[in-house]
């Protein structure tokens, strides 16, 4: 097969007919599509959420300051504040979220799930998932299986990225996926998970893509966060059975449709949004300086 399926729906019916979990079907698509092993799979997905878990710890431990200085270690300084709004348990799903994107604004390592711009939504939603039900590594692995499955079939119909789409394709993708594996591994339905990526997209619907000076730190960080936010809060809606009436291949419909009308400033442009506000444009200049300065240098070496 070229495609593991083109539809949530199809995806649904597979595992009604066969009673296979939602990660196995994904699991064989890697399979055939890679010609890779099942070993071979399992550990690249294993590596894949030790750099995510490294991402989190160096995100809260280690200095990230973006050079244009728009990032300037945020996730410690919420997780340090003496005043809070939130349960310690969301506070920390939030200062996670935060840490691990702007270990990529830094330019660290991270993985891009389902790109680098939303790059710290799964690991503060699956490290934090993992915490506080003390779930084993397989069954986070078995999450990202699912994660990957939502991903492909947002991609076909939709899109994932910014610069098609607008940030409701990005962030908004990674919540849906984050949202899925959520459900899956602390043991909800199919039905359950596909509404919680439902869920999830209709939260997310419409967010533009507007990076202040092209860089993906403002609002790109800060906006990781309150993805992972919206990540557990349509999980945990999902899972209690609560219907997302518009059934989730429509939800995916609506945002390519979306993506499709929204303007080009409005996608990865920096032309339009929080980018062509007067401070953005103020920072803009200043990078821009800064780049300048540091290419002869670069041309030396």
């Amino acid at each position: 097969m070229s495609l593991l399926f083109t539809d949530f729906a199809s995806w649904q019916q597979h595992c009604a007919q066969t009673g296979e979990p939602l990660w196995q079907p994904v699991l064989n698509y890697e399979m055939e599509q890679k010609g890779r092993s099942e070993e071979a799979i399992w550990d690249g997905l294993q590596r894949a959420y030790d750099v995510m878990r490294d991402a989190v710890h160096t995100g809260l431990s280690e200095n990230m300051t973006s050079r244009s200085g728009m990032i300037n270690n945020g996730a410690k300084k919420v997780a340090a504040s003496p005043v809070t709004v939130l349960s310690p348990e969301f506070k920390q799903l939030i200062t996670r979220a935060l840490g691990a994107k702007e270990v990529n604004s830094c330019m660290g390592r991270v993985v891009a799930a389902p790109t680098a711009g939303a790059s710290g939504i799964l690991p503060g939603v699956l490290v934090t998932l993992q915490d506080l039900h003390k779930l084993e590594d397989r069954s986070i692995l078995e999450g990202l299986l699912v994660a990957a499955g939502i991903a492909l079939i947002i991609e076909q119909n939709a899109s994932l990225a910014g610069a098609v789409g607008g940030c409701q394709a990005e962030t908004g993708s990674a919540a849906a996926m984050g949202a899925g594996a959520i459900v899956y591994c602390l043991g909800g339905s199919v039905d359950q998970a596909l509404a919680a990526v439902a869920i999830t997209i209709q939260c997310m619907l419409g967010l533009v893509c507007d990076p202040v000076a092209g860089l993906v730190e403002v609002p790109c960080v800060v906006r990781n966060a309150s993805a992972a936010a919206i990540a557990f809060s349509s999980a945990q809606i999902a899972i209690a059975g609560v219907d997302p009436v518009i059934p989730v291949d429509q939800c995916v419909a609506a945002l390519g449709e979306v993506g499709e009308s929204m303007e080009t400033r409005y996608k990865e442009t920096a032309l339009g949004g929080l980018a062509n506000t007067p401070r953005a444009r103020q920072i803009e200049q200043k990078v821009l300086i800064q780049d300048i300065q540091i290419l002869p240098d670069e041309a030396q070496m």
